[in-house]
This record gives C-alpha cells, structure tokens and sequence, in this order.
C-alpha cells in the first residue's frame, strides 16, 4: 500500500494498434502490473497525435484510427518500479516510458479496507 512521502509516477506512451502476441499492448501491461503488485494504473485513450514517425492519427467519425496514443499511468514505490522496469521495457516494445519522480500527499485509501464507523456516527460521504 502507497504511503505519503516519496514516490515515482511512470507514464508508458503506446498506439492502440501495437500489439503483443496478438494481444494489445496496453491490456498486456495494464495485466502485468496488474499481477505485479501495483496500487493502481489508469489507461487513457487519445483522440489524436504522433509519435517518432511524425505522422498525425486523429479519430474522426469516418475515419477510424487504429493508431491513436494511449497513455497509462501509475504511482509507485521506487523499489517496486526498479523491480519491474525490466519487464515493462520488453513489454512496451517501440514505446517510450517516462518516470518521474514525485511525492504522495494523501494516498488513496481503499474504502474496503476503511474502520467500520460507529453506531449512529454521521456519514461523511453526503
């Protein structure tokens, strides 16, 4: 679980075209930190952009795109991040991934796991 204090926030930039082993990569990565252990990643699709080959893919209503940037991003542990960057760097393939390092104020908390509060105390989610 993220605590306050340091942390390394990895942005993973790919086309929704680019796949691995048939499968799209972005769903393999997010499937991968998934099982590593990552407190959470947000995947994010584009409506347009261009990558090293400097050619611009847009959606538009008659002309679907398979190559439009997705970006996923997470926040996490240096150590946990070091420990999985090998195998993200083979997942990502022609990708870029950026790091950065950063600093958890509040960290998410699972409300699951929240103290049950006490008998007639005031909800504070209204």
């Amino acid at each position: 679980m993220l605590t306050s204090g340091p942390a390394v926030k990895v942005t993973l930039y790919l086309s929704d075209g680019a796949k691995h082993h048939g499968v799209p990569v972005y769903t393999s990565i997010l499937d991968f930190l998934f099982h590593s252990g990552i407190y959470g990643a947000t995947a994010l699709k584009g409506v347009a952009g261009f990558g090293s080959t400097h050619r611009i893919h847009a959606a538009h209503i008659l002309d679907i795109s398979d190559h439009l940037p997705i970006v996923i991003q997470f926040i996490e542990t240096r150590e946990k991040v070091d420990g999985i960057l090998p195998e993200l760097e083979k997942l990502t393939g022609s990708g870029l991934i950026e790091m950065q390092e950063t600093t958890i104020v509040i960290p998410s908390k699972n409300p699951s796991l929240a103290a049950p509060r006490p008998a007639g105390a005031p909800n504070s989610a209204k």
